[in-house]
């Protein structure tokens, strides 16, 4: 008899374990990542400052080099990690799809007059946090729109390319359909910067450049040699303590990007410098300056009486 007991109980455990689910957690926390696997960062403190269910909102006083002089705005950047499906390529919200990875998304506006009119620019990066297992951003989307008209750029991961789908209103560059090499992406380089900075590539590189620059100078989407170095940063343009810069020439552009960011964990970016020419081949300097930052639930701060958040985040152009 005391054999059949415990025979009994042993069946009984087993059907339990086959059966019992893990508990679902709440819906906010699946969506922001804090429910994702912790070591895919570098240190526990910045994996901790990542998964806490808040995104990064950083504010950015803005001097923009457009047509032939400099421009005043804002520029906002928006970091958070989120559960991505790697075969829709989109925001996981159903949690049915096996396919998910953590992504730390990048959504970058920058608002700016031009004269009588104004630009309105978004980039949106999405960027696994596990780079063992996915080295390469998964998408890219970038979208203009000013008084003559917008433009919108797609690019999505696929095997060793990136497919490209392209709109404009402009006609040399209309609608386009076409794919590229899946190497690193200029806009990615932030994300990169937030996850580790360390692991970033120097000397003679290939990049694809930043879509808003490919926009706004009307050029093809394709890879470019580039020479990119990570030094301490001795500037006197953007301020602030222990800063180091990741450093990017583009010989057949004329252009050097400088990304400013903090030395230590969790890498916030300072601002950056963007030297080029323009159509009247004078070289200008794009200047982004971080002037506010906040970790907030913002998805959850859409009440009229949440207005005047905007005024602690210094908002004036949104």
């Amino acid at each position: 008899m005391k054999n059949i007991i415990i025979v009994i109980g042993a069946v009984v455990i087993t059907l339990f374990f086959c059966f019992w689910k893990t508990p679902d957690l709440p819906l906010d926390e699946k969506k922001h990542g804090v429910a994702a696997i912790a070591d895919t960062l570098p240190t526990d403190a910045l994996s901790n400052y990542w998964y806490q269910g808040k995104a990064e909102v950083t504010r950015y006083e803005l001097t923009q080099h457009r047509y032939r002089g400099l421009h005043k705005g804002e520029a906002v950047m928006v970091f958070v990690t989120e559960d991505f499906l790697t075969d829709k390529q989109v925001k996981n919200e159903k949690y049915t799809n096996p396919n998910s990875v953590l992504v730390l998304k990048n959504n970058a506006i920058r608002k700016f007059d031009t004269g009588i009119y104004d630009y309105s620019v978004m980039g949106s990066v999405f960027t696994p946090v596990g780079r063992a297992d996915y080295p390469h951003t998964l998408k890219l989307t970038n979208t203009v729109q000013e008084w003559c008209g917008q433009t919108y750029l797609q690019v999505n991961l696929k095997d060793k390319l990136y497919e490209t789908n392209s709109y404009s209103y402009f006609e040399n560059e209309a609608d386009e359909r076409f794919s590229v090499p899946a190497i690193p992406l200029e806009d990615e380089l932030y994300n990169r910067i937030r996850i580790n900075p360390d692991k970033l590539p120097q000397g003679d590189i290939e990049l694809l450049p930043g879509a808003m620059y490919v926009r706004l100078m009307h050029i093809d989407f394709k890879p470019l040699k580039a020479v990119a170095a990570l030094d301490t940063y001795s500037g006197k343009e953007i301020k602030g303590k222990d800063l180091r810069v990741y450093r990017l020439q583009y010989p057949s552009l004329n252009r050097t990007l400088e990304i400013v960011f903090e030395a230590a964990p969790p890498y916030r970016i300072a601002g950056w410098l963007d030297t080029h020419p323009s159509f009247d081949k004078q070289l200008r300097t794009t200047i982004a300056r971080s002037t506010h930052t906040t970790l907030t639930d913002y998805w959850n701060k859409n009440n009229v009486e949440d207005v005047s958040l905007r005024k602690k985040l210094g908002l004036s152009t949104y």
